[in-house]
């Protein structure tokens, strides 16, 4: 069923048949699938060094990228939990369990989530050794653990996680209404084992957002994700019915400064990306939870698409002003899931490029310098039927894309160089796209 906004009059032919694949500007080099007992939905993927470490619902894949253009699958970690959402800093390596377990080995199986027993939270590893992943530490979250996002404290000693989890129940002990909350996680860097919950701040004391079912508008009961910004002291937070952005110079004692809602077009506030310097941020509207088909041409182009917001600052106020939004220009067909998801900067100075997954819309690349004109500029799509899910997260690390698929395995792109060129010169020691540091002006 279409949302309320405009609607195109009819539904065209899907710009890639069934069965093809097409791009513009971009060139698919290999497919590392799935394989052995990570058979589950791939998520998202953070990298250190040469390794991409991938996330799966039943655990993670660690991949060796010395060969950039055909990356060398070298670990597989059995450990069921989903989303196992991924981020690395240093020698650690935390994981998100957001369903309810027996317990929190990797040897658990699921419990309802209605038993005081049931657990979920995150769990942390000591990846000092990259082919060689040890579990060290989990610490249970109210809600879980659907996502994480970490921020180093200022003198380097500790790394804190922000864990995002929603959907209260007043029949789950460990996950009451109204849940209004995030948990934040102090991680000792050189002592993980001691890692403790510092915090739940409330980060919505009027309630957030109420909800609209007649949109499939989400109410706003914790957050989905918050993205990271230590070098400014910032980090946006996609929270379901609202958007903000907080400043976290206090690393246990987030503070939010600016808060937007999108009444008439956004259903979920999903994730968060900065611009370099700090001055925009494009939130995500996963509007179905990513199982609609809404690139078909019956939703409007500002219907599951992202919000380009500029940030601006008066004095010692600080406002997220709304500038445009950007969704992918091609047709799919009904059968294809298809809506914004997780994606990056290419960090090309003087620009604003983002490299984005879209489901089954494949991976877009888009140029939002001009906030209120985003554009795309490259592209990847393969046609129904290709892939079960399509991509999850499409993340741009030392001159190539890599994407995870839900259903294929890990992809890895090379986007023209009129587009990428600069960016090629850029070495990143390590990437978190929910941790974000800056390249450089």
């Amino acid at each position: 069923m279409a949302l309320a906004g405009p609607v195109a009059a009819s539904v065209a032919e899907p710009d890639v048949p069934p069965g093809e694949t097409a791009s513009l500007n971009m060139t698919h080099l290999s497919n590392q699938p799935k394989n052995g007992a990570l058979q589950g939905t791939g998520s998202d993927i953070a990298f250190q060094g040469k390794y991409a470490f991938a996330g799966n619902y039943d655990g993670f894949t660690v991949y060796d990228l010395s060969d950039k253009e055909n990356p060398e699958q070298v670990v597989q970690v059995s450990c069921p939990g989903s989303q196992n959402d991924i981020s690395v800093y240093k020698d650690i390596l935390v994981l998100s369990t957001d369903s309810s377990r027996s317990d929190d080995s990797c040897e658990s199986t699921s419990m309802p989530a209605t038993e005081k027993a049931a657990w979920e939270g995150i769990k942390i590893w000591d990846i000092s050794n990259p082919l060689a992943p040890e579990y060290v530490k989990s610490i249970e979250t109210a809600c879980g653990s659907h996502t994480h996002s970490l921020a180093p404290s200022k003198n380097g000693r500790d790394v804190y996680a922000y864990v995002s989890s929603y959907s209260p129940n007043a029949t789950f002990p460990d996950c009451q209404p109204p849940h209004d909350i995030i948990s934040i996680v102090k991680i000792p860097v050189k002592q993980p084992t001691s890692a403790k919950l510092v915090g739940t701040p409330n980060l919505f004391p009027d309630g957030g957002y109420e909800g609209d079912p007649t949109r499939r508008a989400s109410t706003t009961s914790g957050c989905h994700d918050i993205t990271t910004y230590a070098k400014y002291d910032l980090a946006a937070g996609a929270c379901m019915g609202d958007g903000i952005l907080m400043d976290i110079k206090d690393r246990e004692r987030p503070r939010v400064i600016s808060q937007v809602r999108d009444t008439e077009n956004f259903a979920f506030w999903h994730s968060a990306t900065f611009n370099n310097d700090a001055t925009k941020v494009v939130f995500t509207d996963e509007l179905g939870g990513g199982g609609l088909a809404t690139c078909t041409g019956e939703y409007a182009p500002e219907l599951g698409a992202n919000g380009i917001y500029d940030i601006k600052r008066k004095g010692k106020s600080t406002e997220l002003a709304f500038k445009s939004y950007y969704k992918i220009p091609r047709i799919n067909t009904a059968a294809e899931n298809c809506v914004a998801h997780n994606g990056s900067l290419i960090p090309v100075k003087g620009k604003d490029l983002m490299v984005q997954a879209w489901y089954q819309g494949g991976v877009s690349v888009f140029d939002f310098t001009d906030s209120a004109n985003p554009r795309e500029v490259a592209w990847f799509d393969r046609g129904e039927g290709l892939s079960s899910g399509g991509s999850w997260s499409t993340y741009y690390y030392n001159g190539y894309a890599y994407s995870n698929d839900l259903g294929i395995g890990f992809d890895t792109f090379d986007i023209d160089d009129s587009i990428d060129g600069p960016a090629e010169k850029v070495r990143q020691k390590s990437l978190n796209p929910q941790m974000q540091e800056s390249f450089g002006r």
